[in-house]
């Protein structure tokens, strides 16, 4: 196994698990794989299937990663074929033709195709080996990916009883585990979790204020560099690509919406390194095995862990540094708020809900962000701080934090322990909504007790005393918060607490360059360029020719002959036939027009780990931004764009969020209105109209709150 990875895909170690998972399926056994995303389950049946006789059968749902690992395999040497709907008839039939004389060692299929009597038959007539079922999570219910077509899958066991089956997923929580074993009838077969921890991937949460002039200074940091950018809506996509083009980025949008040849065209030009930032919807970033993106962005907060951390899964596969960001605000959550209610399942909206919840705890965590992610997959880290999340990288201010965790852990004890977190924060700022009314709990000592805390403030607070065990929170559909032992020793005894003061408008700077290769940074430029010439020659994409961290390897100990160059990570027999003396010239080239000298290579590699914006809108801003420039009325704005006020405050707040400098204190509430509203807004928080409407009761509308609002962020 060793001599077969080294000579089809150029590595000289597996990773973790790897090995026991390869030697669990070349004994003939079934298998379950968790392993995160970059963490290497595709060679867990890649490498098995060059060592056994017949053909090993791969379900995947993604049609454009089929196509990519295909092309990367075959650039490896490697015999591999799909079958999906982008194939003809002719196509399919010549390669079940292909596949029947054993000319075919890895073949992908889609999972619908079980649906079809014919290719049952075309499978039986195979020599099947292994069959793996990748994204395995797709045949729960209770994953963030459920597809109806993978439920045919509970068929495998039966149709190829003989045959080892093993199933791969880089994300399920312990529940889905279960339901993927039950589905697939794996009860007996042996579990392999890797750890959920991508050291080299860099997280932090940002406010999402002045949006867009942020997105655009984080870019910057990442020019020539490949990014995703998720964003919750189709419409969103397309303005914010547009925008970043018109900022001189090379910038495509990509959605469901899109011809299927559109699609596959932005898909290719971002892989060939042809645009170098695709902005997409969620439809986007799974079917993409490119192992160097180096950032990845969640423009809109995701609607469950489980989502986001196979998402920020496609930065550094490669191994090295990279950075996911996560733009947060609540406005977000109630876009995904409104979808859940049009849900008619009750147990799946509940469902959805939940995880929406636990996005945004996650959010507003003041402790380590990675922690709470391994521990949402069921892994501890033993330290607390994992040094590479904003919550352990940046400096923490912090404060006397002993009054206003009794005031608090009072609150919870006073609500009888049998409360959610935002209720008790209800009662914290004497919200006299209509459940606190009907517990009399408006009469307690602590209602209205706190003044000096937002609501956003108090919910990050509160989530601080949960992570440091002062409050324990259950688990389930609505989870209450209640004292623990350690919070009642804390007020018996009168002891003082600092906590983090709450704060989440981060500055836009470049991730920290942890355990790093240094190489030479113009060599590292020409390697780049070659690779990209070799790629279009070879109609693939940049990362099958070599990936990045092999080329900073080259531009590292500068190997000028092929012996050195068959030592690097990634350089396999056939890469170095192929590409050994083109690579080894220009690096020769390079070294002597230098003055260089070449590293001596250890005997064995081993993968290198990393530990003011110009502002363009949509046409249809175009009217209102020159009305407002003419000091023109709220109202005569919209109804000269036969628009909705409300609809022309929303072109406000986007313009204003991606950093447009407009003049809008004409358009300002009389004063004494106005005031009234900003101090309800101190009272209540911003972030949701609603308490402050009725707190008002309801003598300000709708629009005027929003408008307010719009002018006391600025």
């Amino acid at each position: 196994m060793n001599n077969l990875l080294k000579k089809y895909f150029g590595f000289d170690e597996f990773r973790p698990l790897q090995a026991d998972i390869i030697n669990n399926v070349m004994s003939g056994k079934d298998g379950f794989v968790l392993m995160p995303t970059g963490g290497g389950k595709s060679l867990c049946y890649q490498l098995p299937a060059l060592a056994l006789s017949g053909v090993t059968l791969v379900v995947s749902p993604l049609i454009a990663l089929m196509k990519d690992q295909v092309d990367a395999l075959k650039a490896n040497g490697i015999a591999a074929e799909f079958i999906n709907s982008t194939l003809t008839s002719e196509q399919i039939s010549e390669i079940c033709n292909r596949a029947r004389a054993g000319e075919v060692k890895i073949l992908y299929i889609a999972p619908e195709r079980f649906a079809l009597s014919s290719f049952k038959d075309f499978l039986a007539s195979l020599e099947i080996s292994l069959i793996a079922v990748d994204e395995a999570h797709c045949i729960s219910e209770w994953g963030h990916d459920f597809r109806p077509d993978y439920r045919n899958l509970n068929q495998l066991k039966a149709m190829f009883p003989s045959v080892p089956a093993i199933a791969l997923t880089a994300t399920a929580t312990i529940k889905v585990r279960e339901d993927i074993i039950r589905q697939l009838h794996l009860e007996k077969a042996p579990i392999f979790i890797s750890s959920f921890n991508r050291e080299n991937l860099h997280i932090r949460v940002v406010e999402k204020k002045q949006a867009f002039y942020k997105l655009v200074e984080i870019l910057k940091n990442h020019s020539g560099e490949s990014v995703i950018i998720y964003c919750f809506s189709r419409k969103d996509t397309e303005e914010i690509a547009h925008n970043l083009v018109l900022n001189g980025f090379k910038a495509r949008a990509y959605h469901a919406g899109l011809e299927a040849n559109e699609r596959k065209l932005v898909q290719e030009l971002f892989i060939k390194d042809k645009v170098g930032i695709i902005v997409a919807t969620i439809a986007f970033g799974m079917g993409i095995d490119k192992s160097d993106v180096r950032l990845v962005v969640h423009y809109t907060f995701p609607k469950s862990l489980e989502g986001y951390y196979q998402e920020i899964g496609r930065a550094g596969r490669d191994g090295l540094e990279s950075e996911c960001v996560l733009f947060y605000t609540y406005a977000d959550a109630r876009k995904h708020e409104f979808f859940i209610k049009q849900i008619d399942d009750a147990q799946q909206a509940r469902l959805s809900e939940e995880k929406l919840n636990q996005v945004l705890e996650y959010c507003s965590l003041t402790t380590c962000r990675k922690k709470y992610l391994l521990n949402y997959f069921g892994e501890q880290q033993q330290a607390d701080e994992c040094q590479s999340c904003d919550c352990c990288t940046e400096v923490k201010e912090k404060f006397d934090g002993t009054e206003i965790t009794q005031k608090i852990l009072s609150a919870v004890i006073r609500t009888q322990n049998r409360f959610g977190k935002n209720y008790v924060i209800d009662v914290l700022l004497g919200r006299k909504n209509q459940k606190v009314l009907l517990n009399h709990h408006d009469e307690l000592s602590v209602f209205g007790i706190v003044k000096d805390f937002s609501e956003h403030e108090l919910g990050q607070l509160t989530t601080e005393l949960i992570n440091r065990g002062y409050l324990l929170k259950s688990a389930g559909e609505y989870p209450i918060i209640s004292i623990s032992k350690k919070g009642q020793e804390f007020l018996l005894n009168n002891e003082t607490l600092e906590l983090i003061k709450p704060q989440v408008d981060k500055t836009a700077t470049k991730a920290k360059s942890k355990g790093k290769i240094e190489h030479n940074p113009e060599l590292f430029e020409s390697l780049r360029e070659l690779r990209k010439t070799m790629a279009e020659e070879a109609n693939v994409p940049p990362f099958v020719i070599f990936s990045d961290a092999s080329l900073r390897e080259m531009a590292h100990y500068l190997p000028i002959d092929k012996e050195a160059f068959s030592k690097i990570s990634g350089v396999g027999a056939k890469k170095l036939e192929q590409f050994g003396d083109d690579f080894t010239r220009l690096i020769k080239v390079f070294v002597k027009e230098h003055g260089l000298s070449p590293e001596p290579l250890p005997a064995k590699t081993k993968v290198f780990e990393a530990d003011i914006v110009k502002v363009a809108h949509p046409q249809y801003y175009a009217k209102t931004k020159e009305l407002l420039q003419k000091k023109i009325p709220l109202a005569r704005i919209a109804k000269n764009q036969n628009l909705k006020p409300i609809t022309v405050i929303n072109h406000l707040e986007k313009m204003i969020d991606a950093g447009e400098r407009i003049d809008l204190e004409y358009l300002k509430l009389p004063r004494d209105r106005y005031e009234v509203m900003c101090r309800a807004f101190h009272e209540f928080g911003d972030e949701k109209l609603k308490p402050v409407f009725e707190y008002l009761s309801g003598r300000y509308t709708y629009d005027e709150l929003q408008l307010a609002r719009l002018l006391n962020r600025l």
